[in-house]
């Protein structure tokens, strides 16, 4: 591995220049248009890049998307819908065994938890934060942060149909507020099966030569009707990519830390990575297991198996990444660098106990990381330890009965007036609840408590009352009546009277046990964790500011970015190649057997096919988990392609950007020949091709 590319100023806030033409996560609002310019003769204008923005879309927390017509059609990855298949999956009828294709409008059915963003505008909102917290710390900074956060998204978010986010950039030195046209009737269109949009499997996950058709079509409608998007859609580029030109990728890169400081970096690969490794290792093996079963148990299972394989082959790739000596050392040379000038330039010499500040919070990390990741884990998802759908719809409706009775500005942030269409969307899903992988994956992550917090802990002892995982798991799904929709709705309207008379044993047991002290580790965290994170994250940005200016990314955090490259085929250290596959590729690489099986549809649609046509691209361009469902766009502004993975060494592209990263998308010469001779869509390709002029 060659140093000179390992972790380099984009990794650390070290930042001077980034290390090469293709890198980068940049917000919209500071595109470096000139360097991309002088690097590939064209020159992105602010009219262009509003015309990007909006024309990208989002499924908050799962993937990107975009608008492909001027009828509200969307574009996105097969493995991004694949909840909604399962979802939709009933009376017999299994979309992931066989293709979803909507022949007439009245086919084109509500995917039961999915809405769509649309990034409307971005104001800076740094210097109202710094006031609401000058001069605080702990509590107090935890405190008022969240309120003036709060009171920025309350403030713009006017109505239902308006989401506001406050967005953290580089670790607290900068904050915007984003806000978002919200959608909330997403219905599908189409859907491959599940052996074209999968094809190759976790074996090809992460790599390239692909042969995956990885596409899935919505349609955004509004009061019944699909919306007019004629304002802003990508139109379809008639040639694809083409070698030097640039591209463009415009989605939402989840998260990357390659401006965490040194401590921060020997927690990942302590603490959150191996943690994380075990767990979806064991979490794969248990799902295969229960897809065994049956076909039932096959179908509903499938796509917490993919999450899972794809989640452990991913953390693999980091963790081999920041396991590297190399890495490490570059990295603390850096920060040494960083650290002395910051010293020794009176303009910066106040920043200078920033890193002290996040060490020490890093320390507390290290002995809450266990009890925060397992009972509390991420806003509105069921945390590893409480692995059920049952089990997170008694966690909103316990804090919702607490936290609505609150002043907005007092509250969670997922119970904040601004974010509670999201909640109630989450809470009063129609999505069908499978009582026995409930059980399943509820033992497993009662095990997982118990294992990791240890069986003499209290609040262990309290939780289990003397049964077994798999016995209070049982217990608690099989008589609970939360997988009735009307019942949510009628403890959510009760609010705190209801659930303090409710019987129901997974209410009861979140009220009683798990939210009381998954509540303490949080606060816990927020105040001595993340604050100061935030605090000392703060310091050094404003440092680095001071002595480089503006010119560099920040991490990713979710929120929409573009990246720019070239079609590009693999590097030379990873085996060379051509930039693109072909449909014909995919049939040569088919064995009849999976994950490598051609489903028939494609096998009866062969000598129809154009063999010829690009399947699958590679290029340059930055990506990282988020971006699932980002389309690919040339100079004009045209879809060239559908993001749907990177190659292997790309797996490590959360701590540093290496030149032989790759972005893996479907090409869109192919998506129209196969949606057409293969699915038969034509109702879908005459749209697309009228809203392209054609």
């Amino acid at each position: 591995m060659d140093v000179r590319f390992l972790l380099l100023t984009a990794i650390s806030l070290c930042l001077a220049t980034p290390s090469g033409a293709d890198e980068g996560f940049w917000t919209f609002n500071n595109f470096p248009a000139e360097k991309v310019q002088k690097a590939y003769g064209f020159l992105p204008t602010p009219e262009w890049l509003d015309h990007v923005r909006l024309s990208s879309l989002r499924t908050p927390g799962r993937c990107s998307a975009s608008f492909v017509s001027d009828q509200g059609l969307v574009l996105t990855n097969h493995h991004c819908v694949v909840d909604c298949l399962e979802e939709l999956s009933t009376g017999g009828k299994d979309y992931l065994a066989s293709p979803f294709v909507a022949m007439k409008p009245d086919e084109e059915l509500r995917c039961p938890r999915i809405e769509m963003n649309q990034l409307t505008s971005i104001t800076d909102v740094t210097e109202e934060i710094r006031t609401a917290t000058k001069d605080l710390s702990g509590e107090a900074l935890k405190t008022a942060l969240k309120a003036e956060m709060t009171r920025l998204e309350r403030a713009c978010a006017t109505s239902e149909t308006v989401r506001c986010d406050v967005v953290e950039l580089y670790r607290g030195g900068k904050y915007d507020l984003y806000q978002y046209r919200r959608y909330q009737d997403v219905r599908l269109v189409f859907a491959p099966e599940y052996a074209a949009g999968q094809f190759g499997g976790d074996p090809d996950n992460f790599s390239f030569p692909r042969f995956g058709f990885d596409v899935a079509l919505y349609r955004i409608y509004e009061d019944g009707r699909p919306i007019d998007s004629r304002a802003n859609f990508f139109r379809w580029s008639n040639t694809g990519g083409v070698d030097g030109e640039p591209t463009f990728i415009s989605g939402h890169p989840g998260r990357t830390s390659r401006s965490m400081t040194v401590d921060q970096l020997q927690f990942e690969r302590d603490a959150r990575l191996p943690f994380y490794l075990g767990y979806y290792a064991e979490e794969r093996g248990l799902l295969t297991e229960f897809r065994r079963k049956g076909k039932d148990e096959s179908l509903f299972a499938g796509p917490d198996l993919f999450y899972a394989e794809n989640a452990l082959k991913l953390i693999k790739g980091q963790f081999a990444t920041i396991l590297s000596q190399s890495v490490t050392d570059q990295k603390e040379h850096e920060e040494r660098a960083l650290r002395r000038e910051v010293e020794k330039n009176p303009a910066t010499k106040e920043f200078a106990d920033a890193w002290p500040i996040v060490a020490k919070a890093v320390e507390r990390y290290r002995s809450l990381f266990l009890p925060y990741v397992i009972v509390e884990g991420a806003a509105l998802r069921p945390p590893p330890g409480f692995q059920s759908q049952l089990a997170s719809f008694a966690k909103m409706l316990v804090r919702a009965s607490e936290e609505l009775k609150k002043p907005d500005g007092q509250r969670l942030r997922e119970y904040t007036d601004a974010n509670l269409p999201a909640l109630k969307q989450a809470l009063f899903s129609a999505a069908p609840i499978h009582r026995e992988l409930e059980v399943e994956e509820l033992t497993f992550g009662l095990g997982k408590v118990r294992e990791e917090l240890g069986a003499d802990d209290g609040f262990v002892r309290r939780l289990f009352g003397g049964k077994s995982p798999e016995e209070l798991a049982r217990a608690l799904v099989e008589t609970s009546t939360l997988a009735k929709l009307e019942e949510r709705q009628r403890l959510f309207d009760g609010g705190r009277e209801a659930i303090k008379a409710s019987k129901d044993p997974m209410i009861a047991v979140m009220r009683d046990v798990v939210d009381p002290f998954a509540r303490r580790i949080r606060d816990d965290y927020e105040t001595n964790v993340e604050a100061p994170f935030a605090k000392g994250g703060e310091k050094i940005a404003r440092a680095v500011f001071a002595l480089h200016g503006l010119s560099v990314y920040p991490d990713a955090t979710g929120s929409l970015r573009l990246s720019y490259g070239q079609m590009k085929g693999p590097a030379e250290s990873d085996g060379g190649g051509p930039a693109v596959t072909t449909i014909g590729g995919a049939f040569a690489r088919s064995t009849g057997r999976d994950p490598f099986a051609l489903p028939p549809s494609w096998l009866e649609a062969k000598d129809r096919l154009n063999l010829d046509l690009p399947l699958n691209m590679a290029t340059t361009n930055e990506v990282v988990g988020g971006n699932s469902g980002s389309p690919m766009l040339n100079k004009k502004a045209e879809l060239i392609g559908l993001v749907f993975d990177s190659n292997l060494s790309g797996r490590g592209n959360a701590y540093l950007q290496r030149p032989e990263d790759r972005t893996v998308a479907v090409d869109s010469a192919c998506i129209l020949e196969v949606l057409s001779k293969v699915y038969k869509a034509e109702r879908i390709v005459k749209e697309v091709r009228a809203a392209n002029g054609g």
